[in-house]
């Protein structure tokens, strides 16, 4: 019996399949992790250049936010047949004027348009906003924030395995100023806030 048990001892035979055995799930997981995040950063920099692209077409003249639309989706098609892309579009007089709110005296001084304070309404919906700018594509001369977002399932099965989202998702944006393809139309107004 000693001697069996020495001999066990000494011999390494298939210790290599065991370490590797061992070793084989976390590098099957490191490699699919590594794959589904390279194809998720190829993605992501094809939605920015079609949304760059399709922002630089947006400001020529006859250019239809539906068309522009569909160039986007089918780019980002390409690679993720089961993408759901969702499109917005703020229009701004200004670059400066982007995401800023509308101007307002601020009478009490407490920070916030109320008790009938006086503000500029430069979107013309009758009521201070916390972002002056207006949907849609704007006109001549708008700056227009572009937003995209896109969201498709997981090209590789790695949600399961270590608890993420079986869907990936992603943002891009690009503001640019249309052209002077029409005269600029003024919505801007004063009011009272409430």
């Amino acid at each position: 019996m000693t001697r069996l048990l020495s001999y066990l001892r000494r011999d390494n035979e298939g210790a290599a399949l065991v370490e590797f055995a061992l070793i084989a799930p976390t590098l099957c997981l490191m490699l699919v992790g590594l794959f589904d995040m390279s194809y998720n950063m190829y993605t992501n920099t094809q939605l920015t250049g079609a949304v760059q692209q399709s922002a630089r077409n947006s400001t020529i003249e006859g250019a239809t936010a539906v068309v522009l639309d569909a160039k986007v989706t089918e780019a980002v098609k390409d690679i993720a047949p089961d993408a759901k892309l969702t499109f917005k579009r703020t229009a701004y007089s200004e670059f400066s004027d982007v995401s800023r709110p509308e101007d307002f005296t601020d009478v009490n001084g407490d920070g916030t348009c109320n008790d009938g304070e006086p503000y500029e309404d430069t979107n013309g919906n009758g009521t201070w906003d916390q972002d002056r700018g207006t949907s849609g594509q704007g006109s001549a001369r708008d700056a227009v924030l572009y937003e995209v977002v896109v969201e498709y399932p997981r090209a590789f099965p790695l949600a399961a395995f270590i608890g993420i989202s079986p869907n990936f998702r992603t943002s891009t944006t690009t503001v640019l100023r249309n052209q002077p393809f029409s005269q600029t139309i003024d919505k801007s107004g004063f009011g009272n806030c409430g």
